[in-house]
């Protein structure tokens, strides 16, 4: 019997779905509410790669904020997890839904 450990590795793919924008919650709670837009760092449908090799890298282009926000599901997908996830970063203010892949 051999002791060793498998470890799965599989990319995950990450699209851009759809780009929020509250302006009623700017309008009543941020400083200076004529300033704010929706997110300017994605675009509807834009793609991402992670590697299964190092799932836990940004990849190029990704907003960091964003990325902190859905690393750990990457993570786990790239780790054998849940096939395909919905989920957003959580800037309450324009919240960009991003859908994840993972991959064969």
């Amino acid at each position: 019997m051999s002791n060793t450990l498998i470890i799965e590795r599989h990319p995950v793919r990450i699209i851009v779905l759809k780009k929020h924008f509250h302006q009623e919650f700017v309008e009543k709670y941020a400083a200076n509410p004529d300033a704010w837009t929706e997110c300017k760092h994605f675009e509807v449908g834009q793609e991402f790669e992670v590697t299964g090799e190092a799932p836990w890298k940004m990849p190029e282009g990704f907003c960091g904020w964003a990325w902190a926000d859905i690393q750990k599901l990457v993570y786990g997908m790239a780790r054998g997890g849940q096939a395909v996830f919905v989920t957003c970063c959580t800037d309450g203010y324009r919240p960009v839904v991003f859908k994840l892949e993972r991959g064969g």
